[in-house]
């Protein structure tokens, strides 16, 4: 499927009756009175819109029958035509066509984005999220009540079903760095892993499992991640109650709000310059941000020491001020 919403039935009914008459009168004009098939064709719009700008030659008696017969067809049709067309635009389709428009050229626009499947209540929180970090990101749904609502919020989308791979390709998972599959249907999930997988193999797949089973049958899918909200909420109840000031740290670092420190992470490109370069030339012990850890080849190191060497990939968890945090990662991609 793709965001291009389908013309309503009666729309397409009334289409292909008007050019049923049309054909069939003209075609009847042409038989009965020997006319060209331009002199018919006009005849017969004009019979039917009721025009009457005169007839090109005079009409025998079938002739005369035979208008008779297109301007009660005819004339029907036209005004069936007319009233579904006018549905059309009154119940907004038209309207969305032009915002499905508007949506493509949004989504053709967007480079190193993420995708969304789902916006159900846990869509919604991960699209406020992103919204807050500032990213890029497209919303897939089927749901008309949810697109509405994602609509309403701002949010680019894609209608369709998102395990289905034109739907993907319409939301741009060619060019996106992740996608996050949030539906609260486990099948759902896998379907969609599967086919994010296909269309990208090096994609990074987030995958929500509602069932404990689940879990690993979405990693064999394909899912890099794999997150119950069951899971977590439960686990976060757990440490709110024993670990009360720890868990406020922790979620002021993690909020794009806060205006005072965040908690990053960037990689180090296998061309970077910097691979080969011990950590404090990129991060200087007088910096104010703070690499907390290194996760190197599927390894987390905690607070690694400043002669430590960087190589490929390596992924580095950066926190502090914003201001300090962005210069490093803009030291990280640039040269030593």
């Amino acid at each position: 499927m793709n965001n291009r919403p389908a013309v309503p039935q009666p729309l397409r009914i009334a289409a292909v009756l008007l050019i049923l008459v049309i054909f069939a009168g003209t075609a009847g004009y042409v038989v009965l009175e020997g006319w060209s098939w331009f002199d018919a064709f006009y005849m017969t719009v004009t019979t039917i819109t009721t025009v009457g700008d005169g007839e090109p030659a005079p009409l025998d008696r079938a002739g005369k029958v035979w208008t008779i017969a297109v301007v009660a067809v005819g004339f029907a049709v036209l005004t069936y035509t007319v009233l579904a067309l006018m549905a059309y635009v009154i119940e907004g389709q038209l309207g969305r066509v032009f915002e499905g428009q508007r949506m493509r050229r949004r989504i053709r626009r967007m480079n190193d984005h993420l995708i969304l499947c789902g916006f159900g209540r846990v869509g919604r929180a991960i699209a406020h999220e992103f919204a807050e970090e500032g990213v890029d990101f497209v919303v897939v749904d089927s749901d008309e009540e949810s697109l509405e609502q994602a609509v309403r919020d701002g949010v680019t989308v894609v209608r369709g079903n998102a395990a289905d791979l034109e739907t993907l390709k319409a939301a741009g998972v060619e060019r996106a760095r992740g996608l996050v599959t949030a539906v609260d249907n486990d099948a759902d999930n896998l379907y969609v892993t599967l086919s994010a997988r296909i269309i990208k193999p090096d994609l990074f797949i987030v995958a929500r499992a509602n069932q404990a089973d689940a879990e690993p049958k979405l990693r064999l899918a394909g899912a890099n991640r794999v997150v119950s909200p069951y899971v977590i909420g439960g686990r976060r109840l757990a440490t709110l109650a024993m670990r009360p000031t720890a868990v406020e740290f922790i979620d002021i670092i993690l909020s794009a709000s806060n205006g005072e420190l965040m908690l990053e992470d960037m990689t180090i490109r296998d061309d970077s310059p910097w691979v080969g370069q011990t950590l404090v030339k990129l991060v200087p012990e007088k910096d104010a941000a703070l690499v907390l850890a290194i996760k190197r080849a599927g390894v987390m190191l905690f607070r690694p020491a400043t002669a430590t060497v960087l190589q490929g990939q390596d992924e580095l968890v950066v926190a502090g001020p914003q201001e300090a945090v962005r210069e490093l990662e803009s030291r990280a991609l640039g040269r030593p």
